[in-house]
């Protein structure tokens, strides 16, 4: 464990996290890497089900080493009025609340924005949903994947002939924490210029500058990545169909197979670049043709294009190919595993593994921290922290004592 001194970008910002699985709590991690002190209430039952997701290591999964990292671990029970009460100190103390509970849940233990906000005008809250905190869908559980299918993503994932396919990962989830992020940044520019953060005070004594509510439906998130979907639509009638592995109108952009069966990524779409690649692969015919000089002109002719790739990819081994196609600077890539990623040069020269240890000596690699800032990057101070690490630490600060946490702890309050 690294120095738990609050250092980064964000040093001096508290989160208060109150959400559980991925996407408010990727929100908050993106906070904590850059030097949040974030606070993470968790439920003295058994915690946030990330825990216990996918692969784990003495009962805990490994995801839960990066997506809590840097966090504070406090339990606490929202549906004690004494838990509701230490979360609502919590939350008017801080300078951003992530959540991502159905709506009304936060209102119903009186932590609702509408209430914080009543108290300390200057409160920022992030809400992450499924469907966001209006409409006629608003009460109706949400998860990544029905974003990703109601946002427009599935439906053009997969090849025509198949049924739509889902990302390798969360992909809805992690999207829509970004834009918590980013709403959450400029909530806090704008409260920093119109006032400043609540001094505690409130009558003629207040002084606040402006928070705000940033409403992150996942679906909506999910939408907002969709390109010229709605334009194309709306101006030509036009509706985006699978494509497989290709860019549609975009040629040539797809996946082909090398001789040996590996797979490579070839993006040849641009117009000197195309001229590059047909020269490439000695076909000068392809590369002289001045109906294809264009993508206007290339896209109808995507399947004679594209079989000609593949034509040359299979008399090729991929370390072959990628060395032609990068000698010719082409835009040409292998689809990387884990395995590839963790021995390749690239990834190693910019120090996309950190290395780290669990509380037993067990060695483990994390992803590093990005994006990479010049001045004051990231850092992972610590992994992520056992159920309740910080209970006490946290109620002190609230002023609680031995005996009244005692007390708490008795009770089944934390």
């Amino acid at each position: 464990m690294k120095n738990t001194a609050s250092s980064g970008p964000l040093a001096g910002i508290k989160v208060l996290e109150l959400g559980t699985l991925i996407a408010g709590p990727f929100c908050s991690r993106m906070l904590a890497e850059f030097g949040a002190d974030v606070i993470k209430i968790e439920s003295p039952d058994g915690g946030d089900p990330i825990r216990q997701w996918r692969v784990l290591k003495d009962g805990t999964s490994l995801w839960w080493s990066v997506q809590a990292r840097n966090k504070k671990s406090l339990t606490l029970n929202l549906k004690d009025l004494r838990g509701q009460e230490i979360a609502r100190q919590l939350a008017l103390e801080a300078d951003i609340i992530i959540e991502n509970y159905r709506p009304g849940v936060l209102e119903k233990w009186s932590l609702g924005y509408e209430q914080l906000k009543a108290i300390n005008p200057a409160t920022i809250m992030v809400r992450l949903s499924g469907f966001g905190q209006t409409g006629p869908l608003k009460d109706q559980p949400g998860f990544g994947a029905i974003g990703e299918s109601m946002g427009g993503l599935r439906y053009v994932s997969g090849f025509p002939d198949r049924p739509p396919l889902r990302v390798g990962i969360s992909i809805g989830d992690s999207v829509a924490a970004l834009h918590g992020v980013i709403g959450a940044m400029m909530a806090l520019r704008h409260r920093d210029v119109t006032g400043g953060k609540w001094n505690g005070k409130s009558g003629d004594e207040l002084v606040a500058g402006q928070g705000q509510m940033i409403d992150v439906a996942l679906y909506e998130a999910v939408f907002n990545m969709m390109e010229s979907l709605v334009p194309e639509y709306d101006v030509a009638g036009v509706v985006r169909e699978r494509t497989g592995g290709a860019l549609p109108g975009i040629v040539p952009s797809n996946t082909y197979t090398t001789g040996d069966g590996e797979n490579i990524v070839i993006a040849g779409n641009g117009d000197a670049i195309f001229k590059r690649l047909m020269l490439a692969m000695k076909r000068d015919d392809m590369a002289n043709d001045p109906q294809l000089a264009r993508n206007d002109g290339r896209v109808p002719r995507t399947v004679e294009i594209d079989e000609a790739i593949q034509s040359w990819c299979a008399t090729q081994t991929i370390e072959s190919a990628l060395d032609i196609l990068q000698k010719a600077d082409v835009p040409v890539g292998k689809i990387y595993s884990v395995r590839d990623m963790m021995s390749d040069p690239q990834f190693l020269a910019r120090r996309m593994f950190e290395q780290h240890a669990f509380a037993d000596g067990t060695p483990v690699k994390l992803p590093a921290i990005t994006p990479k800032l010049s001045a004051t990057p990231g850092e992972t101070k610590w992994l992520g922290p056992a159920l309740g690490e910080h209970t006490d630490e946290v109620l002190r600060t609230l002023g609680y004592d031995d005996a009244g946490i005692a007390a708490l702890r008795r009770d089944g309050v934390v």
